[in-house]
C-alpha cells in the first residue's frame, strides 16, 4: 500500500502516548525496506521525512521548555536544563548548546504572571512547527536578526524576519545567509546605524580547542579600540627581525625600545623569512613571556597567575608524551624541557600507583599554594562529572564542608569549578562528594546526585592518556642530558 493511500491511525491526545507511538513507529521504520517503493514514492517519502524531523524539533523544544519550567532537571541531579541535555541525555555540549539556542529563538516560555510569552522569533517558530524549515534555517535566520543594528525599528525587524522565513521555505540555509547579507546591507548600507551598543554586543575572542597537532584556531570580533591597540603593539613587536624564535640573534621586545642596536636589528631583518602571520604569532608569544615574567597577573600565590605544568616522571625521562598546563592546554614534553629550564620545580608524591597524595595539611579554610599544586597534580582540572574546566579556573572544594568540621587537608580537598562547587549540597538537584579510598582511583574526588545510590563517578576527561599502559617507555637518557639535570633539580628541591 502506498503512503498516499494510507489514512493513518487515530492518534492519542496524551503527549507521553504520542512520543511512545513515534518511538515504536521509528523502530518499525528501521526494520522495513524502501526497495519496493518507486522513485516518485522515495522522493515523496524523503520530503515527508524532513517535514517530520522539523516538527519533531519544534515538539522537542516545547518538551525541553517544560523540563526547564518545572525544574525537572533537578531530579536528575543537574542545575540547568542545558547541562541535563549535555550530560543527562548524553547529547554533548555542542548539541545541547544548539538545542538551547533553538529554544530561545522559537520557544514560548512561562511568564512570571502565568501564561506563555510569545516566541522571540514568532514567524520562524511557526515555520518550524509547519515542518517548512529546519534547525539550520532557524540558526541562520537568528544570526541575521541578531546583526540588525539596535537603531532599526521593531516593524522593520519583523518585516526582515518574515522575508527571511519566506526565503527559507524554498532555499537552503546557505541561501538564507545570502538573503540575510542583502537585508543587512539594505538596512545599514554605510554602517551609520551601528553604534557602540551593537559593537559591545557582538565583541568576542575565543580560543578553539586544541586539535590533534595541539594547535588552536582563534576566532573573534574585536572592537575598534582593541583593534587600534593591537595594531600599535604588533607594529612594534611583530616587526621583521624581532622576536624570531628561529634566530638566536634576534632582538626581543619592541622594535622601538630604547637602546636597541639598529645594526643588530637590520641583520636580523635580513635573515627573517617568516610570514606576517608567523611574525604576529611570535610577537604574541614574546608578549606572553613578558607579562608572565614581570608578575603582571596578580598575586603570586594563585595558580592562575603562573605557568604551571604537570608531567609524569616516565614522560619526562623519555622526552615523550604530552604535559598538561593548569589552564588546560597541552604541550609536548620535548617543548616542556626548554620551558622548565626557567621554572621553579615542585615534586608531588602519590601513594603507590594511585591518585592519593601522601599528605598535605593546613589549619586554615583556604588552601595554600602547595596544596593547590598538589591538587593540580592529582585532579588536573575540575573533578565534576564530565567537566572540562581547566585547573586554573577551579576552587578548592571541601568534601566535608569547612562549616561542618571539614579540614583544609589534601585528603579532604578537590578541584571544582565554581558551578560544581555550588552544585554540592543536601537538596534535590544537588550533588554529594567523597574521596575514594581504594581501587585505581583512590585519592580522587567522586560525585553522585544527592540521595542517589548509584556508583560514585570520577571525571576521566583530564586523565586521558595517564594510564600506565599509555605512558611512554623510551630508553633511559644519559646522565648528562637536560632531562636528567631537571629531574635531579626536582629531587634535590624535594
Amino acid at each position: 500500500m502506498s503512503g498516499s493511500a494510507y489514512d493513518g491511525p487515530v492518534l492519542p491526545d496524551s503527549p507521553a502516548a504520542l512520543i511512545e507511538l513515534m518511538n515504536e513507529a521509528a523502530a518499525k521504520l528501521t526494520e522495513v525496506s524502501f526497495a519496493s517503493m518507486s522513485s516518485e514514492e522515495v522522493l515523496a517519502a524523503a520530503e515527508t521525512n524532513e517535514r517530520m524531523r522539523a516538527r519533531v524539533e519544534a515538539a522537542t523544544t516545547t518538551l525541553l521548555i517544560e523540563v526547564n519550567d518545572q525544574f525537572a532537571f533537578h531530579g536528575a541531579g543537574f542545575q540547568t536544563v542545558q547541562k541535563y541535555m549535555a550530560t543527562g541525555l548524553r547529547l554533548g555540549a555542542p548539541e545541547a548548546s544548539a538545542r538551547t539556542k533553538l529554544m530561545f529563538a522559537t520557544g514560548e516560555f512561562l511568564a512570571i504572571g502565568g501564561g506563555r510569552l510569545p516566541a522571540r522569533n514568532p514567524a520562524t517558530a511557526q515555520a518550524l512547527r509547519d515542518g517548512a524549515i529546519n534547525r539550520a534555517h532557524v540558526r541562520d535566520i537568528t544570526e541575521v536578526l541578531d546583526k540588525i543594528p539596535a537603531a532599526v525599528d521593531a516593524e522593520t525587524v519583523t518585516a526582515a524576519e518574515k522575508h527571511l522565513v519566506d526565503a527559507a521555505r524554498t532555499l537552503s540555509p546557505e541561501g538564507v545567509k545570502k538573503v540575510g547579507a542583502r537585508i543587512l546591507g539594505h538596512l545599514d548600507p554605510d554602517g551609520e546605524l551601528t553604534d557602540d551598543a551593537d559593537r559591545k554586543r557582538t565583541r568576542g575572542f575565543t580560543l578553539a580547542p586544541q586539535d590533534a597537532r595541539l594547535m588552536s584556531k582563534v576566532r573573534g570580533s574585536l572592537t575598534p579600540a582593541l583593534r587600534a591597540k593591537l595594531d600599535v603593539i604588533l607594529t612594534a613587536w611583530a616587526a621583521p627581525g624581532m622576536n624570531n624564535p628561529d634566530d638566536p640573534e634576534s632582538p626581543h621586545g619592541a622594535a622601538d625600545q630604547a637602546g636597541l642596536d639598529e645594526d643588530v636589528l637590520t641583520a636580523a631583518r635580513e635573515r627573517d623569512t617568516r610570514t606576517t602571520a608567523q611574525r604576529n604569532h611570535d610577537a604574541l608569544t614574546a608578549m606572553a613571556d613578558f607579562v608572565l615574567g614581570h608578575g603582571a597577573l596578580g598575586r603570586p600565590d594563585r595558580i592562575p597567575a603562573e605557568l604551571v605544568i604537570t608531567v609524569t616522571d616516565q614522560e619526562l625521562a623519555a622526552e615523550a608524551g604530552v604535559a598538561l598546563t593548569a589552564t588546560g592546554a597541552h604541550i609536548p614534553v620535548k617543548d616542556l624541557v626548554e620551558v622548565a629550564a626557567h621554572a621553579t620545580p615542585h615534586l608531588a608524591v602519590f601513594k603507590g600507583h594511585t591518585h592519593e597524595v601522601l599528605y598535605l595539611g593546613r589549619g586554615k579554610r583556604f588552601a595554600s599554594k602547595a596544596q593547590r599544586l598538589a591538587m593540580f597534580a592529582r585532579d588536573r582540572g575540575c573533578s565534576g562529572p564530565e567537566c572540562d574546566v581547566p585547573f586554573s579556573r577551579t576552587e578548592a572544594h571541601h568534601v566535608v564542608r569547612w562549616e561542618n568540621g571539614g579540614r583544609t587537608d589534601i585528603d579532604n580537598l578537590g578541584g571544582a569549578c565554581g558551578r560544581h562547587n555550588r552544585a554540592e549540597g543536601s537538596a534535590a538537584g544537588k550533588w554529594t562528594t567523597t574521596i575514594l579510598d581504594d581501587g585505581r582511583d583512590a585519592g580522587r574526588v567522586a560525585w553522585r546526585p544527592y540521595g542517589s545510590t548509584r556508583r560514585w563517578q570520577v571525571n576521566p576527561i583530564h586523565h586521558v592518556g595517564q594510564e600506565p599502559e599509555f605512558l611512554p617507555h623510551g630508553p633511559p637518557r644519559g646522565s648528562g642530558s637536560a632531562v636528567e639535570a631537571l629531574l635531579a633539580t626536582i629531587l634535590d628541591a624535594a
